[in-house]
């Protein structure tokens, strides 16, 4: 052992006296040469401790080729003890920024990077998706503009499965096709908002699984709808010189239960005077017991209900609507079949914000696929010690 305390640095060296060698068949191999290499290993009295050997590399009778003898305290060509990996592994998942976790590690961008990709690539290969049944699918944001990833989910799971650049239906088909074929005819149902893209790619590349559409989704048509109302009501009565819609967009899109005691008196005044909003708010707030219905039947009534008021509403918007959603009225009651909603994958929206937040923008994809999936893939990540 040598220790360097102007550069905080302990060297432990190890010596091998091993010289018979064999493959996993059992073939014997013999040294062609030696290299000397170093390991990155826990710190020592808060010093930088590295390990270091005199490794074999060992010939291959049969094919002629060299490779490194591996050693039992690291993995394959890796540059850190598995002790060490494993702990900056912990580090990376609690900082969540690979520029925090290098600072406190003591170890350089590019490293935390690269065991963060082992980490990824040993996680993939163990994991088990032989009970995946349902999923979801969504799309996020990648850069600016029409920039897209598709994500897949695990609804039961609570884990990301995959995730591919863009959000077309070939890449929606290429996101199902990351699944094993035996596994993909397997699942039953998936989760999704209503874009042609991932309906289409999900029709094509797992006909058997059922298409739910997301109740959040429908949901943001329906606000969206609402907004749209207001914003057209909200001009004509300025125009008039009346501002009772000024500054109320977000008192009709939220929740009733988030609204303060102040903000849900003055909604109540609102409701009450006669104005398109309220009517349009009122058929968003009625469509909501939809999915509280019992079945598919009294889902289907409850339905047909709902549109027959919509269209006598006279509001275009909702009219447009009724008729939208009617058209993809099999997808929406297949929600009584499964259960299943997006909610999941919405949380790890905000995490995955967080990850780009954290990391100021990605250059590559390669690069945000990879933290997503550390991140929010549930994977084993950690070196078998």
């Amino acid at each position: 052992m040598e220790i360097n305390v102007a550069q905080e640095e302990v060297v432990v060296r190890v010596e091998c006296e091993q010289v018979e060698w064999s493959n996993a068949a059992g073939q014997r191999q013999h040294v062609h040469g030696w290299e000397k290499r170093r390991w990155r290993h826990l710190d020592l009295w808060q010093c930088r401790t590295i390990i270091e050997a005199e490794v074999p590399r060992l010939l291959n009778p049969l094919t002629g080729a060299t490779e490194m003898a591996v050693v039992p305290w690291a993995e394959g060509l890796s540059r850190w003890s598995k002790q060490f990996e494993t702990w900056a592994i912990e580090v990376l998942l609690h900082t969540r920024s690979i520029s925090d976790g290098s600072r406190l590690l003591r170890l350089g961008w590019d490293a935390c990077d690269k065991m963060m990709e082992r980490a990824v690539e040993r996680g993939l290969a163990r994991r088990t998706i032989a009970e995946l049944k349902l999923v979801g699918i969504d799309e996020k944001s990648f850069r600016k503009g029409q920039d897209y990833i598709a994500v897949m989910t695990d609804l039961r799971g609570a884990r990301v499965l995959e995730v591919i650049q863009g959000a077309g239906q070939k890449e929606v088909e290429a996101l199902w096709q990351t699944l094993p074929e035996e596994q993909r005819e397997q699942v039953q149902a998936a989760a999704m908002d209503r874009g042609k893209s991932m309906i289409a790619g999900t029709r094509a590349a797992a006909p058997q699984a059922d298409i739910v559409h997301d109740r959040y989704h429908i949901s943001a048509e329906q606000n969206k709808a609402v907004d749209l109302v207001r914003r057209a009501e909200n001009k004509k009565l300025m125009t008039e010189g009346d501002d009772t819609l000024k500054g109320t967009r977000y008192t009709w899109l939220s929740s009733l239960e988030k609204l303060s005691d102040t903000a849900f008196a003055s909604f109540e005044r609102l409701v009450q005077i006669n104005l398109k909003t309220s009517r349009a708010w009122e058929m968003k707030t009625t469509f909501e017991s939809f999915w509280e219905q019992r079945d598919k039947v009294s889902a289907h009534e409850f339905f047909t209900k709902w549109k027959k008021r919509a269209v006598r509403s006279r509001l275009a918007v909702f009219v447009k609507l009724a008729r939208s959603l009617e058209a993809s009225l099999p997808e929406l009651l297949n929600y009584f079949t499964h259960r299943i909603s997006n909610a999941m994958s919405e949380g790890f929206n905000s995490v995955i914000q967080q990850i780009k937040a954290s990391a100021r923008g990605f250059r590559s994809f390669a690069s945000y696929r990879r933290r997503i999936l550390f991140f929010c893939g549930k994977l084993d990540l950690k070196p078998v010690l």
